[in-house]
């Protein structure tokens, strides 16, 4: 509790996590410097992140056991200048002792979420999905490879304490609609900068139906509104997920006062959303997959996979529908597990040899296409359906393509048809 203009008032998620890393009691608005628990860097980020960190002289990382570095968005290799940051990554964790995820591990914020992030820490990476930790009920934040090196040799970082959005979550998902549904409707309510810097609190009766792979969705996409950080209460949920993996030992409830003050409160009834569908090349131009807009619109390649839907529950859900089925002649089907331990199950459930008699291409885990760099680039003109986090122009590494997004149901859906498709048809 604080006290402000001689009144006590509550504290919301974040304010109480930052004020614990601060030593201090820290409100919205405020500066503060926090310690840090955990550090991620990928392929993409970790060289530039690695030369500040040398230039600052300091010699070693801060805290090494908790400093992640990830081989995951070009995994393996495409090109030779990869390749050699790849080699530059590797040789660094070895002379600091810190931790690697090479090729094949998985996508860091997946491997990330199943392996270290635990409710109440404060987690930076040196990308803007780090938000995903949220899940669990870690403030986790993307920053900048700077910003990144500065917490890896100082074991700390400034943060200003963001506002929180309280989004109130009521009743149950109808048929064939998804968390990605619900977060794609959110984004298009309040807009790409409608949450800036703003902690979006995801609260509310409809959180005992939610797993944490279900929340992992919601808080990935957060960023997308501009959000620094989408952040979900520890619960009962959050014990189950953590004794599953082995990791019972980190659970805490952590959860927002009563009396929490909130800049903005949007209540959002779970029954009445549709399946949505993002359209290029702006994640906020969203529309119900039975608009008219996209009755008519073919697919030519489908993704399945990313640290937004790659994980074992997506890939159920899609191998359910496609499960017997012929994919369309002119789609090609990409899926690729969010991590090893993804990859495992849906292979010995039987999952990647559903996909495989479909005519699924079925890659390592990893990033993949998600961010253009090789797995699937489309070529000048066609149309991409993902169910990845983005669809900026030249996302995918085609300045000439269109990338929709959508749930693993509707893109499961739409790889039988060739066309964008309501998966309530065929669930």
């Amino acid at each position: 509790m604080r006290q402000f203009w001689g009144r006590t008032v509550g504290r919301t998620v974040v304010e109480k996590i930052l004020s614990e890393h601060s030593g201090r009691e820290v409100c919205a608005g405020e500066f503060t410097v926090a310690a840090v628990d955990l550090i991620l860097a990928q392929d993409g980020t970790a060289p530039l992140a690695i030369d500040v960190f040398n230039q600052l002289g300091v010699g070693k990382l801060a805290i090494p056991g908790k400093s992640a570095f990830f081989i995951d968005h070009a995994s393996p290799p495409p090109r030779r200048e990869l390749a050699n940051d790849h080699a530059k990554i590797r040789k660094f964790v070895s002379e600091h002792s810190a931790v690697i995820f090479d090729i094949g591990d998985g996508v860091c914020h997946q491997v990330m979420t199943e392996k270290c992030t635990s409710p109440g820490d404060i987690l930076i990476g040196a990308d803007s999905h780090t938000v995903t930790g949220g899940a669990v009920g870690a403030f986790a934040v993307g920053m900048g490879s700077t910003d990144v090196a500065v917490g890896l040799a100082y074991g700390k970082n400034w943060f200003r304490v963001p506002e929180t959005f309280k989004i109130l979550l009521k009743g149950m998902f109808s048929k064939a609609v998804f968390p990605k549904d619900l977060i794609l409707h959110l984004i298009g309510l309040i807009k790409a900068d409608g949450a800036n810097y703003k902690c979006l609190e995801f609260t509310g009766e409809s959180l005992r139906h939610m797993s944490i792979p279900d929340r992992m969705t919601v808080a990935n996409m957060s960023v997308e509104a501009g959000a620094k950080c989408g952040i979900f209460p520890s619960d009962e949920r959050t014990k189950m997920f953590l004794t599953e993996l082995g990791r019972e030992d980190k659970f805490r409830r952590i959860e927002a006062d009563k009396d929490a003050e909130y800049e903005e409160t949007i209540e959002i009834d779970l029954s009445t959303l549709r399946p949505m569908v993002s359209l290029p090349h702006r994640v906020d131009r969203v529309l119900p997959v039975d608009a008219p807009e996209l009755k008519e619109i073919e697919i030519n390649q489908i993704f399945i996979g990313s640290c937004t839907n790659g994980r074992i529950e997506d890939l159920r859900i899609a191998s359910s529908i496609i499960k017997g089925k012929r994919k369309h002649e002119n789609v090609r089907l990409i899926v690729i597990p969010a991590s090893r331990l993804t990859f495992k199950q849906a292979m010995d459930e039987g999952i990647l040899e559903i996909f495989n008699e479909f005519g699924a291409s079925i890659n390592n885990p990893g990033c993949g296409p998600c961010c253009g760099v090789h797995q699937g680039i489309p070529s000048d003109g066609e149309n991409v359906l993902s169910t990845s986090n983005r669809n900026f122009k030249g996302r995918m590494g085609n300045p000439e393509a269109f990338v929709y997004l959508s749930s693993p149901a509707t893109a499961a859906a739409s790889a039988i048809t060739g066309r964008i498709t309501d998966p309530r048809e065929g669930m």
